[in-house]
């Protein structure tokens, strides 16, 4: 009898499911609010992958056929790209101030612009509203 152990490496950059890999970027605040363009990293080179404005954190985008080859033939699996918004740090006195300048000028408009703490609030309100009417 032969017995043969493998034993794989993790990569750096890629996680393996079956034939996808999935991985994870940083955007700036800048690119996600108005969207624009990233080159993602593949087993083949880069690809660019298109950021829609308003896009938020831990939003996944699917390149197809940019994953692992099936072991089987008939293409290549996909790969998903997450997203994370990174704040910026380090901020001079002038970014600073015009930051507070942007969000003033939010809090004072009346369109909703922070769609996960309006559908936290909203869950909030409704889990209150539920307590007590009991």
């Amino acid at each position: 009898d032969l017995y043969i152990q493998i034993n794989v490496k993790p990569h750096p950059f890629f996680e393996r499911e079956g034939s996808d890999l999935f991985c994870t970027v940083p955007i700036s605040v800048v690119s996600a609010a108005l969207g624009g363009e990233l080159d993602v990293p593949t087993l083949d080179g880069k690809a660019s992958l298109k950021i829609p404005e308003a896009t938020q954190t831990n939003k996944t985008f699917r390149l197809r056929g940019k994953g692992m080859p099936s072991l089987r033939g008939g293409g290549s699996g996909d790969l998903l790209v997450t997203v994370v918004v990174e704040t910026p740090v380090k901020l001079t006195r002038k970014q600073k101030d015009l930051l507070r300048q942007f969000g003033e000028s939010l809090e004072n408009s009346n369109e909703r612009h922070n769609p996960e703490s309006s559908s936290w609030l909203d869950k909030a309100r409704r889990f209150i509203e539920d307590a007590i009417g009991s």
